[in-house]
């Protein structure tokens, strides 16, 4: 939503962070436009390991997603994409379809991915969120990849700090 109050974010450090990105090449004009913003984003954001692979379209994302998530060395991916509104149910298909196997992977993996395939009405609105939605996508995937780096600490810690039953220190562990 253009013009959205998103709030203001914490300082944001992918130095040490591996991203990577998968590109829908349908529409490929819009998608290169949404890749470039999202990689000079990243880059700016310190990340320097990316990668990025294309596949055929929308529907084809969840699958290379969750090849990416298997290989467990990503601490964020990104999907990108657009599909634009035709005369046919096809539309609302790929959008619902590739929508929900990119939601499946990031919950079924733990893997936070940032969402970036554009749904519009036409051409000139995807042209018009290439390049914000391609930088959005970018602090997406950094600010979620530190957020579970810092909840999976906090989890740690908790687990480290926990001393048995009512208080008391397990005698095992002391």
């Amino acid at each position: 939503m253009q013009n959205a109050n998103q709030g203001i974010a914490q300082e944001l450090d992918g130095q040490f962070l591996h991203i990577g990105i998968v590109q829908a090449r349908f529409n490929e004009d819009v998608t290169n436009a949404l890749a470039v913003a999202c990689i000079q984003e990243l880059e700016a954001l310190g990340v320097s390991q990316i990668d990025h692979v294309t596949v055929p379209g929308a529907l084809e994302v969840p699958l290379a997603l969750q090849a990416m998530a298997e290989r467990a060395e990503y601490d964020a991916l990104i999907a990108l994409g657009c599909i634009i509104r035709g005369e046919t149910y096809h539309f609302e298909l790929v959008a619902n379809e590739s929508g929900a196997g990119v939601s499946r992977i990031a919950l079924d993996y733990n893997l936070p991915i940032a969402n970036a395939i554009l749904t519009t009405e036409d051409m000139a609105q995807a042209v018009a969120r290439q390049t914000d939605k391609g930088r959005d996508a970018a602090r997406v995937a950094v600010e979620m990849a530190m957020l579970m780096e810092d909840l999976s600490g906090d989890l740690a810690d908790s687990l480290d700090d926990d001393d048995g039953v009512d208080g008391e220190v397990d005698k095992d562990l002391a």
